[in-house]
């Protein structure tokens, strides 16, 4: 065992002395979950043409709450046991999946799933916006500051296309995904609250209460009895409970922990590209010039909140 000298006192000064590979590892699960939820946007336009929107919600967060039970049950791992514990996941899931993603998949009914991709995919700076105007957060450098104006930009592009063609419902529907990026801000900044639980227990008590709130709706507004769904909506609609929802809710509890809200929410700029390469691929939708450009302001203006100078030595 090597024993301190005076001019070293500590033989490990580093506690960590290999963060490269923890820190590329997260980097990885960011990837995966942009490949997830940009996947999503065309999983639900496909599932949207036989099954209502409320009850393609109801049924992914059901599917998604019994595979995050098993999940933990597996685990060997308990869901909290307090009051206030669930009531913090009640709000958690107001912002993920029944506000957010009700809206997302009602407007996805009406706007293309690339389109629907680029505006959720504004949730970094709503984020960033929130957390510096709303919770008085540190003063914004500029890098984040001309980012937040950037991105806003691209979005206000991206709109202004449908809002010229006069297509007035699209714009409504427009702006209810683009709420729903606003709620995905507000879930990445409340997700931090849950570090006395395990990400598994979060994701699943977030599921448990959007099940029990959504199924209810569903079976009141749409009577989804009455539905004939076809095969293709219900493999669709299992896919979008375990791998969109299940999986994708364990990795991204753990990245707001280990990379933070903002890390974790610069995922939408990666999701936006596989969910308008999907749409293009698979559906055949077109990206217009303008949509185009709005796309690439909003990802330059991701990456420039994100940036961060090196220190100098």
């Amino acid at each position: 065992m090597n024993r301190p000298s005076a001019s070293n006192p500590n033989p490990n000064p580093n506690p960590n002395p290999n963060p490269g590979p923890s820190l590329k590892f997260e980097l990885c699960l960011l990837a995966m979950l942009a490949l997830l939820w940009g996947s999503s946007y065309l999983l639900i336009k496909i599932a949207v043409a036989d099954i209502p929107p409320v009850t393609l919600i109801a049924a992914r967060v059901s599917i998604a709450a019994v595979f995050l039970l098993a999940v933990l049950a597996w685990q060997r791992a308990p869901l909290p046991s307090d009051a206030a514990t669930w009531g913090k996941l009640f709000i958690q899931s107001v912002f993920t999946a029944i506000g957010a993603w009700t809206l997302l998949a009602w407007g996805q009914q009406f706007v293309d799933s690339g389109l629907a991709g680029v505006l959720n995919s504004t949730s970094p700076i709503f984020v960033f916006l929130i957390t510096a105007l709303v919770m008085r957060g540190p003063s914004p450098g500029a890098w984040k500051f001309g980012g937040a104006r950037l991105g806003l930009i691209g979005v206000t592009l991206i709109i202004g296309v449908d809002v010229l063609a006069g297509l007035g419902q699209q714009v409504m529907a427009q702006l209810a995904v683009l709420l729903g990026a606003v709620l995905y801000a507000c879930a990445a900044i409340y997700g931090r609250r849950f570090n006395h639980i395990t990400p598994t227990a979060t994701a699943a008590g977030t599921m448990i209460w959007a099940a029990a709130m959504l199924v209810p709706l569903s079976l009141i507004i749409e009577r989804p009895w009455t539905l004939q769904p076809s095969t293709a909506s219900m493999l669709t609609a299992g896919g979008l409970g375990v791998f969109c929802t299940g999986v994708a809710l364990l990795i991204y509890f753990r990245l707001v922990r280990t990379l933070g809200s903002m890390e974790t929410a610069s995922q939408s700029y990666l999701r936006s590209g596989v969910s308008v390469a999907l749409g293009v691929i698979v559906l055949g939708e077109q990206v217009t010039p303008v949509v185009g450009a709005g796309l690439a302001c909003a990802i330059l203006g991701v990456a420039a909140i994100n940036y961060r100078p090196r220190a100098k030595p």
